[in-house]
């Protein structure tokens, strides 16, 4: 697979989430919670050349790694869910569908339903 964007995910159940409504190639790589600027660093490392959308809870953890990002990777881009909602994870499909077309990704039509 040549992935081009790389969204960036707080945890695993994220992430499966997010794989079940997008419709193109792309990684999906989990900060797995607090994260040091160094640890951040590490782990993006591979992924330099790449487009870079971070798309963290609405808490306070996913704040202070959105904070993080925003410090260390200027460029990358940042997906918001509805405060509403907090989490990821617990984010209605469609409103998640919606928010990663806006961004540009391509997700299966039936999410957007």
């Amino acid at each position: 697979m040549n992935e081009e964007k790389v969204l960036i995910v707080e945890g695993g159940s994220d992430r499966k989430r997010l794989q079940r409504i997008v419709a193109e190639p792309v990684e999906i790589i989990c900060t797995n919670g607090t994260v040091s600027p160094y640890r951040l660093e590490e782990l993006l490392e591979a992924y330099e050349e790449r487009e870079l959308y971070v798309f963290l809870d609405a808490d306070e953890s996913g704040e202070k790694i959105r904070h993080l990002f925003k410090r260390e990777f200027h460029s990358a881009i940042h997906l918001y869910t509805e405060k509403v909602y907090k989490e990821v994870e617990t984010t209605p499909f469609k409103v998640l569908a919606t928010i990663l077309t806006e961004a540009g990704f391509k997700v299966h039509p039936q999410f957007l339903l």
